[in-house]
């Protein structure tokens, strides 16, 4: 009777979602296929379920019938059998075993491995070594709390970014090493927590909303989904990390920015682990809803800082610091270090735009006063650099020579990258100091030269003048607002029609969110939103937003109407390494190609009707086209091509639908593969490519892609090249191979500078941190 009234609570209980947890009844012609997928070790599978004893036969049926072909492959009956067995085992001498359902016993407690990690046999050793320290606890709640706090410490495993050998590592794995990921962590505490029936699962982020990298932790099941970070004990208990915040703002809808959790059982949804991209094997369930809004906003009327302090070596350290006003001391607490996972930053609640001192307590027990102001955004971060040595000192910290030189009047980017700090090899922290002064300066230096572009609502470049008008909707976002940039119809016409143009276009379409901006071509020409001097206005025209109205440059868009519709089908491809999204509504392509769209959204909108230049016809062509490039290359040209039937050139709105549609895409300023094809407005840099200005010709392809270690370039028409690397795309701290051609042009480590750095300034988000040149042979 209790067994059933605990499985009716926790069917009623909140958070609980059926679809998470299906039957646990496995069909034969399941098992049919897992013996066929099976190979040469069908023979050990076949045995697995023979030699299973009949109250254990689902459950290995469970765990064969949603086995990796890797495993149905390569495990042996003794290791399946073994792992069932010790299951079992466990759910018999642990006080809430026999009440743990068995949907959930079978998918979060009997499965071997979490994701992708080498499979291991710890359960037998785990189970000897953990049952003792959990013997007495009542609820799985108690005993994760207790492994937490005590099996690293056992186990002599911490983390650290760096030290640990890779960061999908198995139990044994980092035992050896001593150093895990959070990944790595993570793995080890939901083995313990299976060993012992406690069913725990692997959740994580592929990317923060606010670009703070990826994460990983876990999930606990005791009545309903709890989490925890994993070598983060927390005596509060579970549900209490320093990424809640985070976590709150994931985006559900948004595949880089979900939140996912692992499942045995298939789902439908792949986990996507960044260190394994093209591996689709682990099951996943979006989760994103029980995390959203559970952090605490930022309180009205203050603003959220985040403190770091770095030693000489530019490495992250835990120092005491207070948070003085006058005499009054504000805040006192403790900075996070190497030690602590590098998402995880002390955060605190202050007033904006005020001035306040900041004390640092070094070792030595002397302490170092610095003064700052907070601004009015609403997330900020003040980096403090402990030198041991002075700033002018030979062979000096380059962080604190950069942060001096900033500090002066007049700075001449051209000229500091030239200094010798500026060539010094960086470590990954470094940059991430390095990019955070730089760009605070430069956020500073437009807000100082560009006001009057932004009263004025209008930039001149040489004889070219843009004026643009816009309208902002929604709350902001915590990662910034999104852009977008809506081209208006006219051309070959009067200034008085293109005019009349631009006003309907301010009102056209209204986001949910974002500022929709409506740009005045320069121009009255038939071509005016295609002509050469566009880019470098749009350039110009998205940094100023990013400075002035805080908009996120991995989340700006362009669309346009009829000549604007010219336009998107011209820069959409030529300028895509700007864009998270294009739309082109009622245009015409010209000479354009759609080569370049690889990595973001487009849509295409036409009336059926629209015959006028054919555009129609073109448009299916287009229609055509996309649909054969991303069926070639599934992960690349994502589109929304919709022909309007009975619409002409006015399709009466019913093309506003690609708004919200290009609203789900979000920029990666360095994605593994590239398609590069010149315009007649050729570009000196596409995403991470680069070649000398003036050196493009029309026409020509490049392709590029990363695996692993390894770029490969393809083409026929360029032979120079300069590579603009960063850690998000290749790791910088292991040597790098090229090949141009497929022959080997470059092979050896690619050093960071600050002077890479500062190259990437005016590409806002897109940081590169090394370039190499390379040459086809």
């Amino acid at each position: 009777m209790f067994l059933f009234v605990f499985w009716f609570a926790w069917l009623c209980a909140p958070g609980h979602v059926v679809a998470e947890l299906a039957d646990t009844e496995v069909s034969d012609a399941q098992i049919q296929s897992a013996l066929e997928r099976s190979g040469d070790n069908r023979d050990q599978i076949e045995k697995a379920l023979a030699v299973s004893t009949p109250e254990q036969l689902r459950a290995t049926r469970f765990l064969i019938a949603y086995m990796p072909e890797r495993d149905l492959t390569s495990l042996s009956s003794k290791f399946i059998n073994g792992n069932v067995r010790l299951a079992y085992e466990a759910r018999a001498a642990t006080a809430w075993g026999k009440m743990i359902p068995e949907s959930l016993f079978f998918n979060d407690v009997l499965p071997y491995v979490s994701v992708n990690e080498r499979r291991d046999e710890w359960r037998a050793e785990f189970f000897e070594r953990f049952l003792p320290l959990v013997k007495d606890c009542k609820t799985p709640t108690e005993a994760a709390q207790i492994l937490n706090r005590d099996m690293y410490k056992i186990l002599d495993v911490q983390y650290h970014a760096r030290k640990r050998p890779k960061p999908d590592q198995s139990p044994y794995e980092s035992i050896e090493a001593k150093y895990a990921s959070c990944t790595g962590l993570s793995i080890l505490l939901i083995d313990a927590c299976r060993a012992v029936c406690v069913p725990a699962r692997f959740a994580g982020t592929p990317l923060w909303a606010k670009k703070r990298g990826n994460h990983s932790w876990v999930e606990i099941w005791d009545e309903k989904w709890h989490f925890t970070g994993a070598c983060e004990y927390n005596a509060k208990g579970l549900d209490q990390t320093w990424f809640q915040r985070d976590a709150s703002h994931a985006i559900k809808e948004n595949p880089l920015h979900a939140i996912y959790a692992s499942s045995w059982r298939t789902t439908g949804t792949s986990f996507p682990m960044i260190w394994e991209r093209d591996a689709k094997y682990v099951a996943a369930v979006n989760v994103t809803d029980r995390y959203a809004a559970k952090a605490a906003e930022i309180p009205t009327g203050k603003i959220m800082l985040t403190i770091e302090i770095y030693d000489a070596g530019g490495q992250r350290v835990s120092r005491q610091v207070t948070i003085r006003q006058a005499d009054e001391i504000i805040k006192a607490a403790k900075t996070k270090g190497q030690g602590d996972d590098s998402n995880n930053k002390l955060e605190l609640f202050l007033d904006p735009d005020t001035q306040y001192i900041l004390i640092v307590d070094d070792p030595n027990g002397s302490e170092r006063l610095r003064s700052y102001r907070t601004t009015k955004e609403q997330r900020q971060t003040w980096k403090v650099f402990l030198n041991a040595e002075p700033a002018n000192a030979a062979g000096a910290d380059p962080i604190a020579k950069l942060e001096q030189a900033l500090a002066e009047a007049d700075v001449n980017y051209e000229k500091l990258s030239q200094e010798n700090f500026s060539q010094q090899p960086l470590t990954k922290d470094q940059v991430e100091q390095a990019a955070a002064l730089l760009w605070q300066y430069h956020l500073k230096t437009l807000r100082e030269t560009r006001a009057d572009e932004m009263k004025q609502k209008s930039i001149r470049l040489g004889d070219k003048n843009l004026k643009f008008d816009y309208i902002i909707y929604g709350d902001k976002p915590a990662t910034g607002r999104s852009l977008y940039i809506s081209l208006h119809g006219g051309g070959g016409a009067p200034a008085r029609v293109n005019d009349q143009q631009w006003e309907n276009q301010k009102k056209l379409y209204q986001p949910k969110e974002g500022v929709y901006l409506a740009p005045r071509a320069p121009t009255d020409t038939w071509n005016l939103w295609h002509q050469s001097h566009i880019d470098p206005l749009f350039d110009r025209l998205i940094e100023n937003l990013v400075a002035f109205e805080d908009v996120d440059p991995n989340r700006v868009y362009v669309m346009g109407y009829s000549a604007g519709g010219d336009g998107v089908y011209q820069i959409g491809p030529r300028m895509a390494d700007r864009w998270a999204a294009a739309a082109m509504m009622a245009g015409h392509p010209n000479d354009a190609s759609p080569l370049g769209l690889r990595n973001i959204g487009f849509a295409l909108h036409m009336g059926a009707n629209d015959g006028a230049y054919k555009r129609n016809e073109v448009a299916r062509q287009w229609k055509a086209r996309l649909a054969e490039l991303q069926a070639a290359d599934p992960e690349g040209y994502q589109h929304q091509a919709v022909i309007h039937e009975g619409k002409g050139h006015w399709m009466g709105l019913q093309d506003a639908i690609a708004v919200p549609w290009m609203a789900e895409f979000t920029r990666n300023p360095h994605p593994h593969q590239i398609v590069w094809q010149q315009d007649d407005v050729t570009q000196p840099r596409f995403y991470w490519l680069a070649v000398e200005p003036g050196s493009a010709k029309k026409g020509a392809i490049l392709r590029a892609q990363v695996e692993g270690q390894v770029i490969d370039l393809n083409s026929d028409d360029v032979s120079d090249l300069r590579l603009l690397l960063h850690d998000e795309l290749i790791d910088l701290d292991q040597p790098v191979v090229i090949r141009f051609n497929e022959k080997e042009v470059y092979s050896g480590q690619v050093k960071r500078t600050i002077a890479d750095l500062m190259d990437s300034l005016s590409r806002p988000g897109a940081w590169a941190a090394a370039s190499v040149r390379v040459s086809s042979p």
